[in-house]
């Protein structure tokens, strides 16, 4: 028996002997990888934010009084200064209603002049004890009872003039007309029904979201006096064609959204040629803030644990792992705000079963830090 167990126990030796020998052999195998050195690069990039574009100034017109459309006295679509006739409503019945009131104002005016006579003569005779003086108090108030007739008869002409007036519809500022909402002939009704609406057009705003976060940077580019010039914020319109015009920072919302953390943003941009229009969808592009010379570096080598990135550096043939902090991504490169410097050596390909420490069998990869694409700018969505 004990034999039988020696046997056993010599083999186990002979077969842990015989084992280690390849099992270190497998640990001191280099890795077989692929890096690149980093290098900085010129970048500049945008971010992108859905948008809506608005008229700064936009109002319904509506009429002050009722009646049967008679006359519409403008082109519609077209652009109408302040104070040009757009709609007339029937006058008939509000002429008539002005001239009766005048006539009214003009009689009222007239036995208050006639009251004015009868009392200054009853107070000569009153001064001349030649009159009754309950005479001379019922002429005085025969007077101040005419003198209010004349302000009452005064107010329904200022009333009716005021309804006259207003059976003429004008334009309240220059600015883009729509498609009328009514006809000839059509009924209007006092303060109800649309007649069209009218929008300032040059310049024109857009409104997006930003996130709390990005305030200050926003109030940094509202006090910018160089962003129209060097082209800070631009615009493509919904067929994906750039707008000519740069933007600028126009108006930061009062507040912010307490259930979004958002807030408001306008900027505005300049429409001579009448491109823009209220309520069209489009992109606002604003540059980043990271833009400049930057280390980019292929995405594929940064690594994450834990909610930190780190990439493998090559140091004396081992892999080193470097905590990094990433910033914007560039189609499938990726800026290094810090961690790395230029002329480090990083690994790119073969990083899947590496550990600190391995050793390595280096070749080269494309150079990292190149531009990813001939484009000028790239941009990044929010």
């Amino acid at each position: 028996m004990n034999k039988f167990f020696n046997l056993i126990a010599a083999a186990s030796i002979l077969a842990i002997s015989c084992g280690k020998p390849e099992q270190q052999g497998q640990q001191q195998r280099a890795v077989p990888v692929k890096t690149v050195k980093t290098t900085k690069s010129p970048t500049v990039f945008f971010d992108k934010y859905p948008g809506t574009v608005v008229a700064l100034q936009k109002v319904d017109i509506n009429s002050e009084v009722s009646g049967y459309l008679r006359d519409i006295s403008f082109s519609e679509g077209s652009i109408v200064k302040k104070g040009q006739k757009l709609y007339t409503i029937d006058q008939s019945k509000y002429l008539s209603a002005r001239n009766q009131a005048k006539a009214n104002f003009m009689s009222a005016q007239a036995t208050m002049q006639q009251a004015q006579k009868d009392a200054d003569r009853y107070e000569a005779l009153g001064e001349q004890d030649a009159i009754a003086k309950q005479q001379v108090d019922r002429s005085l108030t025969d007077l101040e009872n005419a003198k209010q007739q004349v302000a009452a008869a005064k107010a329904a002409l200022e009333t009716a003039q005021t309804n006259l007036n207003y059976s003429t519809i004008e334009a309240p500022f220059t600015g883009m007309i729509g498609i009328s909402q009514v006809r000839l002939g059509a009924f209007v009704s006092a303060g109800q029904t649309l007649l069209n609406t009218i929008s300032s057009y040059d310049p024109m705003g857009v409104d997006f979201e930003i996130n709390e976060t990005e305030i200050r940077r926003y109030l940094d580019l509202e006090k910018s006096e160089t962003i129209l010039k060097d082209s800070v914020i631009f615009l493509t319109l919904p067929d994906n064609s750039k707008y000519k015009y740069p933007g600028k920072v126009s108006i930061i919302d009062r507040g912010v959204n307490s259930q979004t953390g958002t807030t408001t943003i306008r900027i505005s941009f300049a429409n001579p040629d009448q491109v823009l229009r209220d309520g069209m969808s489009a992109v606002v592009h604003v540059k980043n803030q990271s833009s400049g010379n930057n280390i980019i570096i292929p995405h594929k080598a940064v690594v994450e644990q834990m909610g930190e990135y780190f990439v493998y550096t090559v140091e004396e043939g081992k892999a080193k792992q470097i905590k990094i902090q990433t910033g914007k991504t560039i189609g499938s490169d990726i800026v290094i705000n810090d961690g790395l410097k230029e002329g480090q050596e990083i690994i790119v390909e073969g990083i899947q079963s590496l550990r600190q420490g391995m050793p390595v069998q280096t070749g080269n990869a494309q150079q990292a830090g190149k531009a990813p694409s001939q484009k000028p700018a790239k941009e990044t969505a929010k």
